[in-house]
């Protein structure tokens, strides 16, 4: 493995642990600190609001929460990457246009860094991803 090849495999192995593990962790807190059915009642009322139907926020919060456990926890050791990769930045829009359409005007302090690290591993491919379990295991 060259010098440049090295840098940017330790650098995506930072990227990818970092995202995986605040995916996760959000994730977690929803499915076992806080609970799914408290993160719905905390929508509830502004979900009310938008034009989406209401018998949506549950399935809603139910995938999104199990998305970033799973997909966040797979994305930090390495494993099916692009398919968690994918999964999460279909969660990241699902959730902007939720957000958006209960408040036009949200705070993205804890959105933006989610989705800049999910769409800068988007842009660098799998193969350049050399220190992963994908890699280990083919």
């Amino acid at each position: 493995m060259e010098n440049n090849e090295l840098t940017i495999s330790v650098g995506l192995l930072l990227l990818r642990v970092t995202a995986g593990m605040l995916f996760f962790f959000q994730g977690y807190d929803k499915v076992y600190k806080v609970g799914v059915k408290q993160v719905m009642e905390t929508f509830n009322d502004p979900f009310q609001k938008t034009l989406i139907p209401q018998f949506l926020l549950k399935p809603m919060v139910w995938l999104s929460s199990y998305l970033e456990l799973i997909c966040g926890l797979l994305l930090a050791l390495g494993l099916f990457r692009d398919v968690s990769l994918y999964l999460l930045a279909a969660n990241l829009a699902a959730v902007a246009f939720m957000f958006s359409s209960m408040k036009a005007m949200w705070d993205m302090q804890f959105f933006f860094p989610r989705f800049s690290m999910i769409l800068l591993l988007l842009l660098y491919p799998s193969s350049s991803d050399l220190l992963s379990l994908d890699k280990l295991l083919h």
